[in-house]
């Protein structure tokens, strides 16, 4: 007698330590086979978009520290594009350097967690996060230097940045940029070829690259799945166009691409940042603002390869002292969109996977 088998509904979350935050996933499961998979989010809305538009424009600084709070100088740093594109504001070529170098900086603590929490997922229990950790924290510690803060640091400002680094800044990032290659290079010995790695994320949860266009996934979740697609290199911002540096790429379009991609992109800001310290100059970081800025009418998009992604902050200013419209295109929520597709046929275990590789922040899909 053949053995008769139904779906049914379970509810992953939204408070369960692989959701990395508030999120819900309604599987719909046969065994443990996922057969339907409805993503479920908001229970981190803030509604800071409505909230911005009643505040000035230097008051909503500290709103992007909020969204993906692993990478608060790259929120910093697109909505003061997005603001200086708006109101022609200047930034000095030293501020320039600063901001190329701390955003950089950060995009390899962002990716440091990303590995971490991704591994953990697999199984690695604590160990490989543990290692992230150790070279993150390094990296908190020249942004305390510069801005008092580790988490959200409010450091960027309309024409530049909000001061200049200390004296003992630029010895201290010397000393980490010079080591952090083999620190890259020992996560790559333990990591690349694990056994366990291997067979938890080699062809697990592929995301084509056709469908990875369609949705507007970016970051590397899109590179992930061979689409060499860098906004620092299409469309450059600040002074990215001065550096020399490759866009890594996947093949397969699965959570170990994904996985890979980070690591690489960790050594390409290890590029960036030792050409910026090379070329940094003297010089004034700040360009005066009002404090009640009033941009002329009109809009304006602003936008960064932030380390999820896509970030672009679009701005209309009725020339008052607060944005008529305030929007954020979010990387983690467009990417997020992929996960029901990486999801379908795979067992729960794998699921968990598949979301883990997107590397999402709740703060930045909800707002």
């Amino acid at each position: 007698m053949a053995i008769k088998t139904e779906s049914f509904v379970l509810n992953f979350g939204p408070q369960h330590p692989s959701t990395h935050g508030v999120f819900r996933m309604r599987m719909t499961l046969n065994g443990e086979v996922v057969v339907d998979m409805e993503p479920v989010f908001g229970y981190l809305h803030r509604g800071i978009e409505k909230v911005a538009e009643e505040r000035t424009y230097k008051q909503n600084i500290p709103f992007t520290d909020r969204l993906d709070y692993l990478a608060s100088m790259s929120n910093n740093l697109a909505y003061c594009l997005a603001v200086e594109k708006l109101a022609g504001i200047p930034v000095p070529e030293r501020a320039e350097y600063l901001r190329v170098i701390i955003a950089e900086m950060q995009r390899i603590a962002s990716h440091l967690i990303a590995v971490g929490a991704f591994l953990n997922d697999c199984g690695a229990f604590m160990t490989p996060i543990l290692y992230m950790i150790r070279e993150r924290e390094k990296i908190l510690d020249l942004f305390e230097m510069v801005s008092g803060q580790r988490l959200t640091y409010n450091f960027m400002r309309f024409g530049g940045v909000s001061q200049d680094i200390p004296e003992e800044f630029m010895p201290a990032l010397e000393k980490i940029i010079a080591e952090m290659p083999g620190f890259i290079d020992e996560y790559d010995r333990l990591l690349a070829e694990n056994e366990i790695l291997l067979a938890r994320a080699k062809g697990v949860g592929i995301l084509p690259k056709e469908l990875a266009i369609n949705i507007g996934a970016s970051g590397p979740v899109l590179r992930g799945s061979g689409v060499k697609w860098d906004i620092r290199k299409a469309d450059p911002y600040s002074i990215y166009g001065r550096f020399e540096f490759d866009i890594p790429t996947g093949t397969v379009g699965d959570c170990y691409d994904r996985y890979r991609v980070r690591v690489e992109e960790m050594r390409q800001s290890v590029r960036i940042i030792k050409q910026a310290m090379e070329q940094l100059p003297e010089g004034e970081v700040l360009t005066e603002v009002p404090l009640r800025l009033r941009p002329p009418k009109g809009e304006a998009y602003g936008r960064i390869e932030a380390p999820k992604g896509e970030l672009g902050f679009y701005l209309v200013s009725d020339y008052s002292p607060n944005p008529y419209r305030f929007h954020i295109r979010a990387p983690s929520f467009i990417n997020l969109t992929a996960l029901r597709d990486m999801a379908i046929g795979w067992k729960i275990a794998d699921a968990i996977i598949a979301f883990g590789s997107i590397d999402i922040c709740m703060g930045e899909v909800d707002r």
